[in-house]
């Protein structure tokens, strides 16, 4: 059984440190200070404790947009027992996602996500759908927040993305979009899904 959150928090920081995400340069510092605060903006946007705990965890197998991982996808129980069943899952579900095939129809109730480990195609539950918006509005945000040079170059196509997503979206993380990306990016286009997100 997982340590319950605060626990299982701690004993991810100290899985992270172990694995170096201390030693990884990411906008704002470094990698593990990017995760503890892209947890921090779930817990003040009011998001479940298996959301927080993806939110810290979320990198842990790299990403479309962040290819260093610090465990292979193979190794999934040794990051369930830290944090549980479903963070992990969340977890694996953000770090598997092929942004370019999923993000365009990830709103529709049938839209597919593609797994880029696997290449399978499936639908998405309605909660995973809302998890993952979530959760790539608090990643994207804290960059955004964070980067002013990632802010000027992508925020208008992560407003638009975020708007796309906003039927998934909390009401404090749809107000956080807004706040973030509206009064600090130029004007742009509409979302591009190659952006580096």
């Amino acid at each position: 059984m997982p340590a319950s959150p605060p626990v299982a928090a701690d004993q991810a920081i100290a899985l992270l440190h172990t694995l170096g995400a201390a030693d990884i340069d990411h906008p704002g510092g470094t990698l593990v200070a990017h995760l503890q605060r892209v947890q921090g903006r779930l817990a003040v946007w009011g998001a479940r404790p298996a959301l927080r705990l993806a939110g810290l965890c979320h990198a842990f197998y790299g990403t479309d947009g962040f290819p260093t991982a610090l465990l292979s996808p193979d190794s999934r129980t040794e990051l369930a027992g830290v944090i549980g069943a479903e963070a992990e899952a969340i977890v694996y579900l953000y770090a598997s996602c092929d942004r370019k095939a999923t993000y365009p129809t990830l709103a529709d109730a049938d839209g597919a996500f593609r797994n880029r480990f696997t290449g399978r195609l499936h639908t998405l539950e309605p909660q995973q759908r809302r998890d993952f918006a979530e959760l790539s509005a608090a990643n994207e945000l804290d960059l955004a927040r964070i980067d002013s040079a990632f802010r000027e170059k992508w925020g208008a196509e992560l407003l638009a993305l975020f708007t796309r997503f906003w039927p998934l979206l909390s009401e404090p993380a749809w107000s956080d979009c807004q706040a973030v990306l509206r009064t600090r990016s130029a004007p742009g286009v509409g979302a591009s899904e190659g952006a580096p997100l």
